[in-house]
């Protein structure tokens, strides 16, 4: 097979459908759009959610308990996943996203003390819980909080 073979598979492409071209088109003269009414209109049409003046579901559906709008979404990564990087490595936020331990660090990353660390590390974390710290500095290691 050539570079000038390559063809998209059967029914990948199809060609655009151009309204209001005349009668001739198959979608002239109202162009899809019905006859008269809010729908009709240009920039007319209804909100998401609208549902012809009854009450919408998401009215007649009860709301319970308390939603934060600004709450942090905190990547946690155990201590013991630490130890696939090199003695006396430095370990930031894109070292752990280079190993694939965190793939979207979202608002941050916290480093929590569950199992154990072989390696001096210096960690750089937006977090950490105390016995994570605690076991980073008894392997000889360093936190940094960034």
């Amino acid at each position: 097979m050539r570079l000038e073979e390559l063809r998209p598979a059967p029914g990948a492409v199809h060609h655009d459908f151009r309204r209001g071209r005349g009668h001739g088109s198959g979608n002239g003269k109202t162009a899809g759009r019905g006859h008269k009414g809010q729908g009709q209109r240009s920039g007319g049409g209804v909100r998401p959610g609208f549902e012809g003046g009854q009450m919408p579901l998401f009215r007649r559906l009860p709301k319970r308990g308390f939603k934060c709008y600004n709450h942090k979404e905190i990547v946690a990564i155990n201590i013991s996943l630490l130890n696939v990087f090199e003695d006396g490595a430095v370990v930031d936020i894109a070292a752990l996203k280079g190993k694939g331990l965190v793939s979207n660090p979202r608002d941050g990353v916290k480093i929590l003390g569950n199992g154990d660390l072989t390696k001096k590390l210096t960690v750089k974390a937006n977090f950490f819980s105390e016995s994570a710290a605690r076991k980073i500095a008894g392997a000889g290691g360093q936190t940094e909080v960034i």
